[in-house]
């Protein structure tokens, strides 16, 4: 078997992500539809391991390769060759993919797209390598994501929560508190926009991402409902789905920047990395991100929990993603690329991978997350007290629309921009909020019918 090398004399494609040529030229050539016989379940592991990851660059995406390399020399006769997408990418490449019969055998995954590959049967079982990282170190919400009838498809490789983050900096020069109500944080927001150089809070309703969705889950979670009512139907037009799209509609006229109907999650975040927004919802990410773009302000950045309906409700947690790995039913090499996937989550490595992004990739194992070398980061403990925001967040919520489990609406709400064109709608159109919400609504309940949901 031809071998890749040393590092230096790797492809191109295992340091960067390809491009849309090389793409389509990749698809016919390295698939898990490649002449690689079946593993035998005993014998030393071989075949060709194809990786997709959407750890597009910096020390994620040099860690997996630096795991390759390793796990190759520890098993020559295994090769894995490295893709890489963003995650906006990944949908359409994954759902392209599998209809071509070209998918890898080993990829990442959102966890509402891990719920759409369990439904089409895209994946392969995953128990084995769960037992054998240790079943009990991964939360039992993060597992039941990904699993169906009993049996895990997912590993989860990390995980983050959805908090509010703010300026400490212009709260304090306005003399104003951390806003705990929705209200509180709509006069905050308010007080601290001005003219086209500094926003309170930049709502975003680009269709080509799941933003709108997103802000709003937040709201209908403060409520104590989901955008899934009890029954799996979409949740746009109960009251307190109007109030929450009329809040962020008038949000966007009071607060936002113009162009923010068209922002998906990377331009929303990149406006508070600037400086230029006071309020923002992400996950820890937002550390890293202030750090790398304007470090002057790495001390005037702090988490809070999401805002409620009133003061004195409980924190609630408005998302959390536990992001996944996967390996394809169609793979012919499963037993090498679910032996590659465990090989990921020795404990020395794996702190290692999260440092990558501190704050903003949280322990999947619970072990790890009390481990002192994990701990001992200086990132982290310069941020505690917002990770422990973040970190006390995680096992209050699941991804949107996972409220009761891995259903294939999950994935309907986040990937096909319904929700974000009813506000583009309302925004752009005139479009009364209860005739975009009915329609919105209904266009959903449609594409759940089409994907086999019976009501």
């Amino acid at each position: 078997m031809a071998r890749h090398g040393s590092w230096n004399a790797r492809p191109a494609r295992r340091r960067a992500a390809i491009t849309a040529a090389a793409l389509t030229a990749s698809a016919l050539l390295v698939s898990c539809g490649s002449a690689a016989p079946e593993q035998n379940d005993s014998g030393p592991l071989s075949g060709d391991v194809v990786f997709w990851h959407s750890f597009t660059q910096g020390p994620r995406a040099e860690y997996m390769a630096r795991m390759a390399d390793e796990f190759e020399a520890a098993n020559p006769d295994v090769s894995i060759t490295i893709e890489t997408f963003s995650w906006g990418e990944f949908q359409t490449k994954w759902t392209t993919g599998l209809a071509a019969g070209q998918v890898p055998d080993l990829s990442t995954a959102l966890p509402n797209q891990v719920v759409e590959m369990i439904n089409v049967g895209a994946l392969a079982p995953l128990d084995d390598v769960i037992d054998g990282v240790g079943r009990d170190r991964f939360a039992e919400a993060a597992l039941r994501e990904g699993a169906k009838d009993g049996v895990s498809y997912s590993a989860p490789i990390y995980s983050h929560a959805q908090v509010m983050w703010y300026r400490t900096d212009l709260l304090e020069a306005a003399g104003l508190d951390v806003p705990e109500t929705w209200d509180d944080l709509a006069a905050a927001a308010v007080a601290l926009t001005e003219g086209s150089d500094q926003f309170g809070l930049s709502v975003p309703m680009g269709t080509n991402d799941l933003m709108g969705a997103r802000f709003l889950n937040f709201y209908l979670q403060s409520a104590g409902e989901s955008l899934l009512d009890d029954d799996g139907r979409a949740n746009l037009t109960s009251d307190a789905a109007l109030d929450g799209i009329q809040y962020w509609v008038d949000m966007y006229a009071q607060t936002s920047p113009e162009g923010s109907v068209n922002y998906n999650v990377l331009d929303q975040a990149t406006l508070f990395y600037q400086g230029k927004t006071a309020f923002d919802f992400n996950s820890g990410f937002h550390i890293s991100g202030v750090v790398g773009t304007s470090p002057q302000l790495e001390d005037a950045i702090a988490a809070a929990p999401l805002p409620r309906l009133k003061a004195g409700d409980p924190v609630y947690g408005g998302e959390t993603s536990n992001i996944a790995t996967v390996v394809w039913e169609k793979s012919p090499n499963q037993r090498a690329a679910k032996a590659f996937l465990e090989f990921l989550f020795q404990d020395e490595d794996y702190i290692q991978f999260l440092h990558a992004v501190p704050g903003g990739m949280l322990p999947s194992l619970s072990d790890i997350a009390e481990n002192a070398a994990y701990l001992d980061n200086e990132t982290l403990q310069r941020h505690a007290d917002s990770v422990q925001v973040i970190t006390d967040a995680v096992p209050m919520s699941t991804a949107i629309g996972m409220d009761e489990g891995p259903l294939v609406q999950a994935g309907i709400l986040t990937s096909q921009g319904v929700v974000e064109m009813m506000f583009q709608d309302i925004v752009l159109n005139g479009v009364p909020v209860a005739e975009a919400a009915q329609a919105a609504e209904d266009k959903l309940n449609q594409l759940f019918v089409s994907a086999g949901v019976a009501f």
